[in-house]
C-alpha cells in the first residue's frame, strides 16, 4: 500500500545518528529558523562540531554540509545506533515538562495535518540541503490526542530507564533521550497510533520538503519517511506563542493614520501598557509600534473585513487575527504584499520586533497567540492558517538524534 493511501498515523523506528562528544549541549542548537547569524557564530564558538554547521551551511554551500556530515561519520564524531528504534525524548524546564517519541513519520499520509501555509523560499532551501546530505537533520514537531499505549510507554521509559543522553542547555532546559528497540514495544506503539491523526505544530516547511523529496523518487525508499517528534497533547499541552510582523519602511505614523479608517485606534505612552491592552482585547487586535508612541488597533470594521476575506473560507478561519492581518490590514489598509521580503517575522519577542522596526524605519505589528482550539478546528476542516501564524513550543532541540538515508 502506498504511504499516501494510509489512513493512520505511522511512526517507524530508525537507526539514529548521534554525537559521541562529551559535551552534548555544546553540539546542539535550536531549530534552524530560530538561529540568527549571531546565534550561529556563538554556537560554533562553543564547539566546532555544533550541528548548526550542518543545518545552516549557507546558500550554495549545501555540498559542504554533506562533506561535513560524511567526515563526522567517518571520524566518529557521529555514530550510528546498532538497532533501529523509536526514541523517547524529554524536555524539562522552568514551568514545563514535555515528553514524546522521535521516529520516522510516514510522508503523504492523510493522518498528518498541516495547518499553515508555506513559502517557496524556505522549502527550496531545505530541499537543497536534504538532497545534498541525504539526511533528516532535525525533526518536525507533531502533536496528537493520545492517552493510549504510546503515551504510557513514553512515561514508563522516562521514569524507569537509564537515558542514552542527559544534558542541560544554556537556557536551563534539561534534555534526556532513550532508545526503544524492543519489537513488542515498537509494535504496541504502531497499533496505538494506527487510527490517530497528528497536527504539524512546527516544521511545515520541512514537512513540505519531505513531500517534495518523496516526489523526486517514484519508487519506495527512505524518502517515504521523515524525522518527527510526536507529543501527546492531552498529557503535555503545547505552549502556543505569537509570531510578530515587522514592515520595513512603513512608519508607525503612516500605519496608524491609515488604520484609523479600519478600526478603533488607541494611543499608549508605553509598550508595556499597549501589550497589556492587547492581551485583554476581545476579537482581533494588534499593537503598532516602532518610533514614537505605540498604538493598539481593535475592532476592525466588520464590513471592510468581510469584503477582504475569501468567500470560500470558514467563519472560524476568517475570525483569526492572522487572517485579518494577512487578508485585510496588510493589502487593503497598508498596501503591502505579504512576502518574505516585504514582511519580516519575529518569534515571540515583542521588544525585539520593535527594535527591528526602529532599525528599518518601519512598524512592528504585535499579535496575541492564536488559540490551540482554533488551529485544530481549522486544520480538521482541511484549511490552513496564513503563514507564520503559530509558534508551538517547547520545540525539540536539534542535534540529539539525526536520521540519514544510508542507514535505513
Amino acid at each position: 500500500m502506498e504511504s499516501s493511501e494510509r489512513a493512520g498515523l505511522v511512526l517507524r523506528p530508525f537507526r539514529g545518528v548521534r554525537f559521541t562528544v562529551d559535551d552534548l549541549a555544546a553540539v546542539t542548537s535550536p531549530p534552524y529558523d530560530l538561529v540568527s547569524p549571531d546565534d550561529a557564530r556563538d554556537l560554533l564558538s562553543r564547539h566546532p562540531n555544533n550541528v548548526v554547521r550542518l543545518i545552516l551551511p549557507g546558500v550554495s554551500h549545501y555540498g559542504e554540509a554533506r562533506d561535513e556530515l560524511l567526515e563526522w561519520l567517518e571520524t566518529g564524531v557521529l555514530t550510528v545506533d546498532d538497532l533501529p528504534g523509536l526514541y523517547v525524548y524529554e524536555q524539562n524546564g522552568v514551568g514545563f515538562l514535555q515528553r514524546g517519541l522521535i521516529g520516522a513519520v510516514c510522508v503523504g499520509s492523510r493522518a498528518v495535518l498541516p495547518h499553515e501555509h508555506v513559502m517557496p523560499g524556505p522549502v527550496a532551501d531545505r530541499l537543497a540541503l536534504m538532497r545534498a546530505t541525504e539526511a533528516n537533520l532535525e525533526p518536525i514537531f507533531l502533536v496528537y490526542e493520545g492517552g493510549g499505549t504510546a503515551s504510557r510507554l513514553v512515561d514508563d521509559v522516562a521514569t524507569q530507564r537509564f537515558p542514552l543522553a542527559d544534558l542541560r542547555t544554556r537556557d536551563g532546559v534539561h534534555h534526556r533521550l532513550w532508545a526503544v528497540t524492543d519489537p513488542d514495544e515498537v509494535a504496541a506503539v504502531a497499533e496505538d497510533l494506527r487510527d490517530r491523526q497528528a497536527l504539524i505544530a512546527d516544521g511545515h516547511h520541512r514537512y513540505a520538503t519531505y513531500e517534495a523529496l518523496r516526489s523526486d523518487h517514484p519508487g519506495p525508499g527512505p524518502w517515504d519517511y521523515g524525522l518527527a517528534f510526536l507529543v501527546d497533547s492531552t498529557a503535555y499541552p503545547p505552549d502556543l506563542k505569537p509570531i510578530h510582523r515587522v514592515i520595513p519602511g512603513l512608519s508607525v505614523e503612516e500605519a496608524v493614520t491609515r488604520a484609523k479608517g479600519a478600526g478603533q485606534v488607541h494611543e499608549f505612552t508605553s509598550l508595556e501598557d499597549a501589550l497589556a491592552g492587547l492581551a485583554t482585547a476581545s476579537g482581533p487586535a494588534f499593537v503598532l509600534a516602532g518610533e514614537g508612541p505605540p498604538h493598539l488597533l481593535t475592532d476592525p470594521d466588520p464590513l471592510q473585513v468581510g469584503h477582504a476575506m475569501p468567500a470560500e473560507r470558514s467563519a472560524r478561519w476568517k475570525s483569526l487575527d492572522t487572517s485579518v492581518l494577512t487578508m485585510f490590514l496588510l493589502p487593503k489598509v497598508w498596501g503591502i504584499d505579504d512576502s518574505e521580503q516585504t514582511v519580516l517575522v519575529v518569534h515571540h519577542d515583542a521588544e525585539a520586533a520593535v527594535r527591528l522596526a526602529r532599525r528599518t524605519g518601519g512598524t512592528a505589528v504585535l499579535l496575541n497567540p492564536l488559540a490551540t482550539d482554533d488551529v485544530l478546528a481549522v486544520a480538521a476542516q482541511g484549511e490552513r492558517v496564513p503563514r507564520k501564524s503559530t509558534s508551538f513550543g517547547p520545540k525539540p532541540r536539534t542535534g540529539l538524534v539525526l536520521r540519514t538515508f544510508a542507514t535505513e
